[in-house]
């Protein structure tokens, strides 16, 4: 197994402690799959817009529960927990 170094939420500061501040907002924690990408704040702020714009924009043409059915076959079929 590949090991990642990380910053964990209690050691994060700047960006990423607002980042992580929002997930924890959003989704009740930080979960690893954000701590993965935790070097690169920027990068991880971009992926999260991504994310957000995919799945939780009311500007979608799809409904929000299609967006995160279609969410859960992806994972299920890569066999990925989130």
């Amino acid at each position: 197994m590949a090991h990642v170094r990380t910053i964990p939420p209690d050691a994060a500061e700047g960006p990423l402690r607002r980042i992580y501040a929002a997930a924890v907002a959003r989704a009740g924690k930080v979960f690893q799959i954000l701590q993965v990408q935790s070097l690169n704040p920027e990068s991880l702020q971009a992926s999260m817009q991504l994310y957000l714009a995919t799945t939780t924009s009311p500007r979608s043409s799809l409904p929000r529960w299609v967006r995160e059915a279609i969410a859960v076959v992806v994972s299920r079929t890569n066999e990925c927990v989130y």
